[in-house]
């Protein structure tokens, strides 16, 4: 065929009059020219190729416990809202700390701060049906309703709902909240198949253990045990969510009856990964096999004091070298496993990247000494000197709840305490009691507790003094007209660059105060999917924040010309 061709005939011919010395050189020639056009489009595609992640893969994650709500209106437990931040979007998505459009297309906010109004995406639910404002109005209404019982109720109160048109949502609140933006990354539900739902069986609906939603993964399937309770999800990626279809392909979540059972799970390989709330219980033989994701916590653990109860802890020469006096970094270690940050201040250093100011530049007998305190046995029946002031001996009580890091942090602080010449006296409740019995009635002299700080921040309800008591969140009683300007101030600036100057301004104020002390914030750990790109330390104010970016976490990659990836 190709002989009758006058140019290939021709070629023919002349490779016959070649010796093989001249053939055996062409055919060398001809394999080094071809390598040499395939080594430089390899180049090429190198220059002008990206990679990007490729579509497929799975986990399986195990928790202890089971779901009960799956329900950003009444989810409580851990799985809850590990299957919450998995099946549902909210008009905004939180990302690194800040808010980020997700059901909504953009939002503006009035000049005074009190009106925020939202446009949809063109976004649908699992199910396929569009997702409105209505459903939007529908489901805030919702929160408000105290016969629905929300755990989301606070944040919705006094907000005005006006549907402007099918993909324009419009609140209205009573005063300006720089804080609001945080309240509506709340999922949303279909109105559709909820509205007939009453308040009486909003708890005991199957829509409670199926949940349909707009978030990244869809529920594919439910194995539940003889009583109803779900023993395992499989949830498949959703191809039309807002942010784009996530590159995983299935997640798979199962439940343990407890800890231990939880941990064999990982060890034989059923499970690849797992939250621990408590780093400190891990083994070394899950540690040294598995990638460890550090989640640091927005919670704030402190001695606080209360000066009312204890006159002499008014003295602000005693509350500074107590402060000065506890090694946190022992405390992390042995309380935390290694796994926390030391806190000096209200506010932990990676929110609005701010550095508390700190009293720790001197020794804590010196601060006492210039506070007119002095280390003295006044009786032969005290076994050791304590530090004395007038008619004041430095001698409390310090309250706290029976859970073990409580009470273990508890122990060590006293131990410090005590060894620098303060009677310290460790009084434990159990949990059940502690809120009605000590927090409520502010009866104690000094406590330790922890305190949650949600982003955007807003520490109104923990340090104003409109907050001393309950339900107020004011722990230490903190009175300081300067400081509740700034709160107020704070909590109604929609700059944040200002907003981080006022609450720089308050941490100053509070250092010099010292009305508490201050410890450390604690972190959760992820035994991540070893073999899933994606999870990485992030600071979360719950730990199923942790899902927030699992639409972009993957397993392959692939590589593509980048003009593709436009």
């Amino acid at each position: 065929m190709f002989g009758s061709i006058p140019l290939v005939r021709r070629l023919y011919d002349t490779l016959r009059t070649f010796s093989p010395f001249e053939r055996l050189l062409l055919y060398v020639l001809s394999l080094a020219l071809a390598l040499s056009a395939g080594w430089m489009l390899i180049s090429l595609s190198a220059v002008f190729s990206t990679q990007i992640p490729a579509r497929g893969g799975s986990f399986v994650e195990g928790a202890v416990g089971t779901a009960r709500f799956a329900n950003p209106l009444l989810a409580s437990s851990q799985a809850d809202h590990d299957l919450t931040a998995l099946v549902y979007s909210g008009l905004t998505r939180q990302e690194g700390g800040t808010f980020v459009p997700d059901l909504a297309e953009r939002v503006s906010v009035s000049e005074d701060g009190t009106e925020y109004t939202f446009t949809l995406r063109d976004a649908t639910f699992h199910d396929g049906e569009p997702v409105t404002a209505e459903d939007v109005a529908f489901t805030v209404a919702l929160a408000q309703d105290p016969a629905t019982k929300s755990t989301r109720r606070a944040n919705w109160e006094g907000v005005e709902v006006h549907v402007d048109d099918p993909r324009t949502v419009r609140f209205t609140l009573p005063n300006a909240y720089a804080p609001f933006i945080g309240n509506t990354t709340l999922g949303i539900l279909p109105k559709h198949l909820w509205k007939d739902v009453s308040a009486d069986e909003f708890s005991f609906t199957s829509l409670n253990t199926v949940p349909v939603g707009s978030g990244p993964f869809k529920i594919k399937d439910v194995s539940l045990d003889p009583v109803g309770a779900p023993t395992e999800y499989v949830l498949e990626s959703f191809a039309d969510f807002t942010l784009g279809e996530p590159h995983l392909r299935r997640i798979t979540y199962r439940f343990y009856p407890d800890d231990d059972a939880l941990f064999e799970a990982f060890l034989a390989g059923d499970i690849d990964s797992f939250l621990s709330l408590s780093p400190k219980t891990l083994s070394n033989e899950i540690t040294q096999n598995a990638r460890l994701v550090e989640l640091p916590l927005t919670r704030v653990f402190a001695v606080f004091f209360n000066q009312n109860h204890a006159s002499f802890l008014a003295n602000t020469a005693a509350r500074q070298a107590l402060a000065a006096s506890v090694e946190r970094s022992a405390l992390i270690d042995r309380v935390l496993g290694g796994f926390g940050e030391p806190l000096t201040g209200p506010i932990p250093s990676d929110i609005l990247s701010l550095a508390a100011t700190t009293t720790e530049t001197s020794a804590a007998s010196k601060i006492l000494e210039d506070g007119g305190w002095s280390l003295e046995t006044a009786s032969t029946s005290e076994a050791r000197p304590l530090w004395k002031r007038k008619d004041a001996t430095l001698s409390f009580s310090l309250a706290t709840a029976d859970t073990p890091e409580l009470v273990e942090t508890a122990q060590l602080i006293a131990e410090q305490w005590r060894a620098l010449g303060i009677d310290v006296r460790l009084e434990t409740y159990p949990l059940s009691d502690f809120n009605q019995t000590v927090l409520r009635p502010r009866a104690y002299d000094a406590i330790l507790f922890g305190k949650v700080l949600t982003r955007p921040l807003d520490l109104f309800a923990f340090w104003h003094s409109s907050q001393r008591n309950d339900p107020g969140l004011n722990l230490a009683l903190y009175a300081n007209t300067s400081a509740d300007k700034l709160l107020a101030e704070a909590r109604s600036e929609n700059d944040t660059d200002a907003r981080r100057e006022l609450y720089r301004t308050f941490t100053t104020l509070v250092a010099e105060d010292a009305p508490a002390v201050f410890l450390y914030t604690p972190s959760a750990l992820y035994v991540a999917p070893a073999h899933i790109t994606g999870p990485a330390k992030m600071t979360v104010t719950f730990p199923a924040e942790r899902f927030l970016a699992a639409h972009t976490w993957y397993r392959d990659i692939e590589y593509v010309w980048q003009i593709f990836t436009k």
